[in-house]
């Protein structure tokens, strides 16, 4: 039989080890990662009706989670506009600016993005390695680019092909490059293949 001093010992030595057990089973599980969602054109982060959605959907069904709806702009109809209109590159750099400034993603993020979004989500991936984006989920992505007017009406194939050659002249045309998000996005936007150097 083990002698009251060496009882006191080994309770001494266990003491730490069963206060530290005891803790972790009174702490809270860790938080999941954060989550960075990007809209479509022509959406905005929060209309009730798309993305506001999608953002109370994952918060309930991943309690604790953070998520960020990306809005470029200040408010939803300037966000919209914005989808259209502004500079990819420049809202490349505001999102870019957005993370980095944000205490919540500094651990890293997952991303979720929504037909540009998720190219525009690509570019910030490349650009702005600060914060680190884990995840990219693109739902509807233009990764590999578009052609043309996709599924032209009409029994000739010759007046598709002259739409399509028309809207190819004219997109990379220097007014259009300018002026429209979205003929910039497929012309402009550079972005490296996936596994590229």
């Amino acid at each position: 039989m083990a002698s009251s001093c060496s009882r006191r010992l080994l309770a001494a030595a266990l003491l730490p080890w069963c206060c530290a057990a005891w803790a972790l089973g009174h702490l809270d599980p860790p938080s999941p990662p954060p989550l960075e969602i990007w809209h479509g054109m022509g959406d905005s982060c929060c209309n009730p009706m798309s993305m506001g959605v999608i953002k109370k959907m994952v918060e309930k069904e991943i309690p604790g989670i953070y998520v960020l709806s990306l809005e470029i702009g200040k408010n939803m109809m300037e966000d919209v506009e914005n989808s259209f209109f502004l500079n990819v590159n420049v809202q490349v750099n505001m999102v870019c600016q957005i993370l980095e400034k944000d205490p919540k993603l500094q651990q890293g993020y997952n991303a979720i993005g929504f037909s540009q979004g998720g190219q525009f989500l690509r570019a910030v991936a490349q650009r702005c390695p600060t914060p680190p984006m884990m995840t990219l989920i693109s739902v509807g992505g233009q990764h590999q680019g578009v052609f043309g007017l996709p599924r032209c009406p009409g029994e000739s194939s010759h007046i598709c092909d002259f739409i399509r050659k028309s809207l190819n002249a004219g997109a990379y045309s220097k007014l259009v490059q300018e002026r429209t998000l979205e003929a910039e996005a497929a012309g402009s936007l550079s972005l490296r293949p996936p596994c590229s150097p």
